[in-house]
C-alpha cells in the first residue's frame, strides 16, 4: 500500500516582490496569487483537501490493479487497436517507465511494421498501410495533424508526448471526427488549403493511440468519450515494482549481469524517498555505476539525491 509520505500534499507560500503578491503552490505547482497572505493560506487549505481526496481515490483504484497488471491491460488494449477492433486508445501516466516501449512491442507483436523513418526502407518497397504504424512526437499544429491523418490513413498513428493536439481547439475538432467508432469518419478542413496534395475532406480509416504524461482528467472529454483509456499513474513503490519487472527481462540491459541490476534496484528501493527522480533512466544509470565501480554505493547515492 502507499505510504503516508507518498500521499502527502505539500503546500508552500512565497512572496513575489515584483508583483507584490503572495504565491501559493501545491506540490510545486502555483495555484493561487493574492496581495493577502491570509487569502492564500485559506485557498491552499481548501485545495489541499480536494487534492488529497482525489489523490486518495486514484490511489485506491490503482492499488486494486497493480502496476504490472495495468501494463498488461495496455498490451490488450493496443492489440484491440492494432487489429481494428477499437479505433483509438489513450494511455496516460508519468514518463520514463515503459509506456512507449510497451506500445511499440505490442504493435510489432501484432505484425505491424514501424514506418516512422521511411529512410530505412529500400526504394520500391511495397507496404500494406493497415499493417503499419508511425510515431508522431513533439509539437504539431492542427494543419499538421490533418496532414498526418491523411498521409497515414488506414494505418495506426501513435501520438507520443504530442500534447499540443490534445489542447488545440481546432485539432480537437479534427480528432472528434477521426475517433468516432461508428459509420464513416469524414474529416474536413474547410479553410483554404494551399497544398494541392491535401483534399478538403477524406474518410479516415486508420487507428490512433495517444501516449501522454498529462493527468487523465486533463484530457478533453470528447477524446475520453471516444477512446478506451488506461491510466498508469504510480506511487514510488509501484514505480520500483515496475522497474523490477522490467529488470528481470532478458531484453533490458543484456550487457549487464542480473546481479548488477538487482543490486542497483535494491539501492533505489532503499533510498527511494530521497531520490530526485525515479525512472528507468535511474535504474540504467545506477546499474552502470554498479558494474564499473567496486565502491559504487556512495557514488550512486550522491547521483540520485544530491
Amino acid at each position: 500500500m502507499m505510504n503516508e509520505k507518498e500521499n502527502t500534499v505539500k503546500s508552500t507560500i512565497s512572496f513575489d516582490s515584483a508583483a507584490g503578491k503572495f504565491v501559493g503552490s501545491l506540490n510545486g505547482k502555483v495555484v493561487v496569487r493574492s496581495k493577502y497572505e491570509s487569502a492564500v493560506k485559506a485557498k491552499l487549505a481548501e485545495m489541499s483537501g480536494t487534492v488529497a481526496e482525489a489523490t486518495k481515490a486514484m490511489d485506491e483504484k490503482n492499488e486494486k490493479y497493480g502496476i504490472n497488471e495495468r501494463f498488461s491491460f495496455v498490451e490488450k488494449l493496443v492489440t484491440m487497436v492494432a487489429t481494428g477492433v477499437q479505433p483509438s486508445a489513450v494511455i496516460t501516466g508519468e514518463g520514463g517507465l515503459g509506456k512507449t516501449y510497451t506500445v511499440t512491442k505490442t504493435l510489432q507483436a501484432n505484425g505491424l511494421k514501424d514506418i516512422s523513418d521511411l529512410a530505412e526502407f529500400q526504394v520500391g518497397t511495397v507496404l500494406n498501410a493497415r499493417k503499419c504504424f508511425t510515431f508522431v512526437k513533439g509539437y504539431s499544429t492542427a494543419k499538421g495533424l490533418y496532414r498526418t491523418l491523411f498521409e497515414n490513413n488506414k494505418g495506426t498513428i501513435v501520438f507520443d508526448d504530442c500534447d499540443a493536439v490534445l489542447k488545440d481547439p481546432i485539432a480537437l475538432n479534427i480528432l472528434k471526427s477521426a475517433l468516432d467508432s461508428y459509420g464513416k469518419r469524414i474529416i474536413s478542413w474547410n479553410a483554404d488549403i494551399k497544398d494541392e496534395d491535401l483534399p478538403k475532406s477524406f474518410n479516415f480509416e486508420g487507428r490512433v493511440i495517444f501516449i501522454s504524461n498529462m493527468p487523465q482528467d486533463k484530457i478533453d472529454q470528447a477524446i475520453r468519450s471516444r477512446s478506451m483509456m488506461i491510466d498508469l499513474s504510480m506511487s514510488l513503490s509501484q514505480k520500483i515494482d515496475r522497474m523490477e519487472h522490467i529488470a528481470l527481462s532478458d531484453e533490458f540491459l543484456p550487457e549487464y549481469s542480473a546481479e548488477c541490476k538487482k543490486d542497483a534496484l535494491a539501492l533505489i528501493r532503499e533510498i527511494k524517498d530521497d531520490c530526485k527522480e525515479i525512472s528507468l533512466r535511474t535504474l540504467i544509470s545506477v546499474t552502470k555505476v554498479r558494474a564499473s565501480n567496486k565502491e559504487w554505493k556512495d557514488l550512486a547515492t550522491y547521483m540520485l539525491t544530491a
